[in-house]
């Protein structure tokens, strides 16, 4: 593959030509060279910015995926194993808020906030000083 200018591989992976700029200031793509002033990239540039973009759809941080790209191996693997433990907390978040919405929507109180004596049960036990990992340790299922 030939080099190409900055527009080009930006519309290439899907981005702003102003992202592989950004991307080029945070040190994690370098353009293979400037052809009368325009960044031009290769085949592995154009890789590495469909990594980077791609890591970003996941809601996987720029900071994990330029050490993933760069750094040494135990220190990415350090990165990437921090990043799996917060994806992990957001995973059990978000079932917990599932487990939320659904049952407000199974309940057949009008409004179960102010109604449903699962609800009001749930609030209950916050104010006695429950947390609500420990809540949802009762009623979330993995």
């Amino acid at each position: 593959m030939d080099l190409i200018p900055i527009g080009e591989a930006a519309r290439l992976v899907g981005m702003n030509a102003s992202a592989l700029r950004y991307y080029e200031e945070r040190g994690l793509v370098t353009p293979v060279t400037r052809t009368g002033g325009r960044r031009m990239y290769g085949r592995q540039e154009l890789r590495f910015l469909a990594f980077l973009r791609t890591m970003q759809q996941l809601g996987i941080s720029l900071d994990t995926a330029g050490a993933v790209l760069h750094a040494p191996g135990e220190e990415w693997r350090t990165a990437a194993a921090e990043q799996i433990d917060v994806l992990e907390e957001l995973i059990h978040r978000a079932k917990a808020a599932q487990w939320v919405l659904r049952h407000s929507i199974e309940c057949p109180a009008e409004h179960p906030a102010r109604e449903c004596q699962t609800w009001i049960g749930m609030v209950d036990q916050l104010l006695e000083g429950y947390t609500l990992d420990q809540l949802a340790a009762d009623h979330v299922t993995e």
